[in-house]
């Protein structure tokens, strides 16, 4: 076992000692950075003005008299999204408030998304490298099996994604503290769920969106992980994740009718989808979702240790 901690310790120092590790937590750390910069110059980005005080039910009792005045097309208030939400908020006493860090760390949950790419990047190439540099036969004359190797690098990944999440977690939380200001831990966090509104606290479900993106990028970034081991081309592996990462979306809605839409990857790699808003299809529950992922990372995982552990690496 120690020599399998010796081999993740040494995969990671590769990585320490890439440039490009580098780059991309600073490109991350950037684009928080300008996010948050952003959005405080420009109030558009927020809500705006919300109503606060002792009289905040009242008010949000009069925007919604003003509301239903208007079309349904119009049922829409800069601050609060809509009636429903403003009549929950007063049926279960939860006030509204300002754009704070707790808003900050949610909307950039959207960067998980370059987390994914830069994460896919190194799942790419931490085995592909090894046949185009030459390197692997250096690894298989030690007495480990190549099932250790290979096992090595794939946690290496995965440790890699999840400190990347983590870094894009904190480093939100800290910039909109500091730009917005917080609101503690336990103020409850209103959200609509298949057209219903409910709310959670705003740690734990900030935990549980960020959790769940978590869970979709470790596919994506096991199925680059699988091709580069297959084909040993690290170009291939990133473009083919890539495509498939933002191509899935628009498959999934040219083939929503079938009924064996359901069974395709990207119509259960958003786990989110069962948090907040409606799933993409009606009848997807998550323990379904949960189940086909959990079957593709078989099939990845499977095909990653049977192609490298059979290859010939003789002509390498």
């Amino acid at each position: 076992m120690s020599n399998f901690f010796q081999l993740v310790r040494n995969e990671w120092m590769k990585l320490f000692h890439q440039k490009s590790t580098w780059i991309m937590m600073a490109i991350l750390a950037v684009l928080v950075l300008g996010a948050g910069i952003l959005f405080k110059v420009d109030a558009a980005f927020t809500n705006g003005e919300v109503p606060n005080g002792d009289n905040w039910k009242q008010e949000l009792q009069e925007q919604n008299a003003q509301l239903m005045e208007g079309s349904q097309e119009d049922l829409k208030y800069p601050g609060y999204q809509n009636v429903q939400e403003n009549q929950y908020r007063i049926e279960n006493d939860i006030a509204p408030t300002a754009y704070n860090g707790w808003d900050f760390v949610g909307d950039n949950l959207g960067l998980s998304g370059l987390v994914g790419l830069f994460a896919i990047i190194v799942g790419a190439g931490i085995v592909a490298n090894e046949f185009r540099w030459g390197t692997i036969k250096l690894l298989l004359i030690r007495p480990l099996s190549r099932l250790k190797i290979l096992l090595s690098k794939y946690v290496t990944v995965l440790t890699y994604t999840l400190a990347m999440m983590v870094f894009l977690y904190v480093f939100s939380l800290i910039t909109g503290a500091a730009l917005f200001g917080m609101d503690g831990f336990s103020q409850p966090h209103v959200y609509q769920q298949n057209g219903e509104f409910q709310d959670a606290g705003l740690l734990s479900f900030s935990l549980l969106k960020y959790g769940l993106s978590l869970i979709e990028l470790t596919i994506m970034t096991t199925f680059a992980f699988m091709i580069a081991a297959i084909f040993r081309n690290t170009s291939l592996a990133i473009g083919l994740s890539i495509f498939l990462m933002m191509a899935g979306s628009s498959v999934i809605f040219f083939l929503i009718e079938k009924e064996w839409a359901k069974f395709i990857l990207f119509a259960n790699t958003n786990l989110n989808q069962f948090v907040e808003g409606s799933p993409i299809i009606s009848d997807l529950t998550l323990g379904f979702s949960i189940t086909v992922l959990a079957v593709y990372y078989i099939v990845f995982l499977l095909l990653s240790w049977i192609f490298f552990t059979k290859r010939d690496v003789a002509g390498s």
